[in-house]
């Protein structure tokens, strides 16, 4: 299972990446792919609070992989990770819209 951890970590690192993009961003951004970014009064503000969101999901996500390292192969505790995981991405939406109307 070491190498389905090595993909999860992977995955979480590439949302660290995009949180770092996000902080030196001089423009505002979008929250995912071909999202266009909306308006905001403070774009620096904006631009952190969504680096923070990022980074906040990347350690989150690689604190939910942690249980792969242990867990036998076709476990059914993959399917608590995985529903886990997906209301870690419902919550990341969430708090998008909060940050957004704050900002906007």
């Amino acid at each position: 299972m070491i190498f389905s951890f090595i993909i999860w970590t992977i995955v979480s690192l590439i949302f660290l990446i995009i949180g770092i993009s996000c902080r030196k961003a001089k423009e505002a951004v979008g929250f995912f792919t071909f999202a266009k970014a909306p308006s905001v009064r403070d774009v620096n503000g904006y631009n952190h609070a969504v680096s923070n969101l990022w980074f906040v999901f990347s350690v989150l996500l690689e604190l939910l992989g942690v249980p792969l390292l242990f867990l036998e192969q076709n476990s059914p505790y993959f399917l608590f990770v995985s529903i886990l995981s997906i209301f870690l991405v419902i919550g990341l939406i969430l708090v998008y819209m909060k940050i957004e109307a704050k900002y906007r």
